[in-house]
């Protein structure tokens, strides 16, 4: 039988620990793929973990009411297999590494009459909610990645 780690999912940008509410499983359960195993809470939201593989719970790494990283190792199931760790994350954890290493490896390629560029995109103004309008999150990151200023922004009509 192969242990496979269940962990605690990413939930969003800004999450970062999450506290156990409930097992849904105990030790010697068998796990059904996306069976709810336990129940988080977040400062933003309550949600339940499903499982990414088929198995019998082996061990149960925290007690209710402990505090979890995002990303850190909560459960094992024992399966039929190979031993691996649950991280259907990683992917795009690898890929977002790989783009920000390119960049940076782009930026240190340039040459001096373009260096110009790196302290120009520096000097971007963060844009920021004003009165009468509401930019999300997302909005404001993309407008400063791409060099939107606010004025720009705010010529922009919404439906």
């Amino acid at each position: 039988m192969a242990r496979v780690e269940l962990i605690i999912p990413k939930m969003g940008e800004s999450v970062t620990e999450a506290t156990i509410i409930l097992w849904s499983k105990v030790v010697g359960d068998m796990v059904e793929i996306d069976e709810t195993i336990i129940e988080i809470a977040t400062d933003k939201v309550d949600s339940e973990v499903p499982s990414t593989h088929k198995g019998i719970l082996a061990e149960q790494l925290f007690q209710v009411d402990d505090i979890v990283k995002v990303g850190e190792t909560f459960a094992i199931l024992e399966t039929e297999g190979e031993d691996e760790v649950s991280t259907p994350e990683l992917e795009e954890v690898k890929e977002v590494e790989e783009k920000k290493e390119k960049k940076v490896a782009e930026k240190l390629s340039l040459r001096d009459d373009d260096k110009s560029l790196l302290v120009e995109e520096k000097a971007i103004t963060p844009i920021i909610n004003s009165g009468d309008r509401f930019y999300s999150p997302l909005v404001r990151n993309i407008a400063s990645k791409e060099g939107i200023s606010m004025d720009e922004l705010n010529k922009v009509l919404g439906t």
